[in-house]
């Protein structure tokens, strides 16, 4: 008899730790997951003086190379979240099969090359960078770095311009 009662003590207890387990679990998950901002972060104030100092340059670009076009050269590229996610996950793939693992991206300003004499527009395109996978099977790892561009990694381009494509922050 005695054993009886422990069992269902037994069962109870485990019934109400369940109960608890679960019910906070399902609190947890009704939350917003907690977001972390990442370094490098800034204010649209800090944003907006970033852009007005490139004006220099945009017009010594735009005045040289430009001068005979009815719009001045890019100033900015916008890309859909589902096209960076898609690219982000093609690259994490394509960087594992050859042998890399992927750590980030990379933003580089470009230009399209000239045609008829005109000068290409400029365009800025993201490329994946990473670490080679090097691993030996020893446990002891020494930090390599990160960050360097990954060979004959696909890269992501063909952002929409600004519209106007010569216009300033914010647009």
């Amino acid at each position: 008899m005695k054993n009886f009662v422990l069992l269902i003590l037994g069962v109870v207890l485990g019934a109400l730790a369940m109960y608890l387990y679960y019910s906070s679990d399902q609190t947890e998950m009704r939350s917003e997951p907690a977001t972390v901002a990442p370094r490098g972060i800034i204010t649209s104030k800090e944003a907006i003086v970033l852009d007005s100092t490139y004006n220099l340059r945009h017009r010594i670009i735009s005045d040289s190379l430009f001068s005979s076009r009815k719009t001045s050269d890019n100033r900015s590229s916008w890309w859909s979240l589902e096209d960076v996610q898609n690219y982000i996950n093609h690259a994490e793939n394509q960087a594992g099969k050859l042998g890399y693992t992927m750590d980030g991206l990379r933003l580089y300003l470009g230009a399209y090359p000239e045609v008829k004499g005109q000068a290409g527009y400029t365009t800025m395109f993201f490329v994946p960078t990473g670490v080679k996978n090097t691993s030996k099977g020893s446990i002891f790892s020494l930090p390599q770095g990160g960050g360097m561009d990954i060979p004959e990694g696909d890269g992501l381009n063909i952002g929409h311009n600004g519209k106007p494509p010569g216009a300033n922050y914010p647009q």
